[in-house]
């Protein structure tokens, strides 16, 4: 289905949206217009992309791109970033797909071998690639989650990368990051940390490593997603008290954060699994002046991945 059939599909069952974005009636769940939603996975379809074992981040079941459109169109939310995800198979393939079937709403970040020729990385950055993400994430010295692509890997792209323009995401645990930052800054990239630094709100506020998060935000070449509340969390939904994690992450600089509802939550139960109203309505709790919200949901976007 293209772009077009999709749109016309939609048109049919506009009452429906109507229904359920009655949520969106409350004008604390309104998004401005060209809004971007910057942390996504999909999965599938799986008789084309088959699922690939990721262990606790592995898809049951399948995310095709056309149902993310749908949850965009009723929250409305214009255009965003899928991450390719461990889960979703190699090669980048089902984000490709998507970002070539729906150019004008999509961008991607991938993960990539470092062999990776050169044709294929132009062919990605053509598609709307516009970076790779990074694990480094562990948990209290403890690695979380296998596979991705290292350090190591980072630092052998890192040129062929730059020329194009690209950026790494982080998945990492701030607490780690002082570390390993004199190894970063030596290559040729800006670096987006995602889900607000990874630490758990038990940790406090005050914490060694989102005090240095904030540090490199003000520097300009560091940016950060404020997204994954469900996985920072320590009380769940509505996440009240990861207010004011991300109320510190905007003060420091909100010219270099970028939102995501990393939608479509893979790794929760059915108890634990967030609904989208419940995390627009923490970013509208703690970003209340509408300039600072276009640009972190609007502008920001367009600078980082080329809307």
């Amino acid at each position: 289905m293209n772009q077009e059939e999709h749109a016309a599909g939609r048109d049919n069952s506009a009452g429906e949206a109507k229904t359920i974005a009655g949520e969106s009636a409350d004008t604390t769940l309104k998004l401005p217009e060209g809004s971007c939603d910057c942390h996504v996975h999909i999965y599938g379809p799986f008789d084309r992309f088959p699922p690939y074992n990721a262990g606790m981040y592995s898809a049951p079941e399948e995310h095709p791109v056309e149902a993310l459109l749908d949850l965009w169109d009723r929250h409305g939310i214009a255009r965003g970033v899928i991450v390719h995800a461990l889960g979703a198979g190699p090669d980048n393939a089902a984000t490709y797909d998507a970002l070539r079937r729906y150019p004008d709403r999509l961008r991607g970040v991938a993960i990539l071998d470092q062999d990776v020729t050169d044709k294929r990385l132009n062919e990605l950055n053509d598609a709307g690639f516009r970076g790779v993400r990074i694990n480094l994430f562990r948990m209290n010295g403890k690695k979380v989650a296998a596979g991705g692509m290292t350090l190591e890997d980072l630092e052998a792209l890192a040129p062929r990368l730059g020329e194009r323009g690209w950026h790494a995401q982080l998945w990492i645990e701030v607490g780690d990051l002082a570390e390993i930052a004199p190894r970063l800054e030596k290559l040729p990239l800006d670096y987006v940390v995602d889900h607000m630094g990874r630490t758990p709100v038990a940790w406090g506020v005050d914490n060694p490593g989102t005090r240095d998060l904030v540090e490199r935000l003000k520097t300009g070449r560091y940016w950060a997603k404020i997204s994954g509340a469900d996985r920072n969390t320590q009380t769940g939904a509505p996440y009240t008290d990861v207010d004011p994690f991300m109320r510190t992450l905007v003060e420091a600089n909100p010219d270099r954060l970028v939102w995501g509802t990393d939608w479509p939550h893979v790794g929760h139960t059915p108890e634990t699994l967030p609904q989208e109203n419940n995390l627009i309505a923490l970013l509208r709790r703690v970003v209340t002046d509408e300039d600072v919200l276009h640009r972190i949901l609007v502008q920001n976007p367009r600078a980082l991945y080329g809307f």
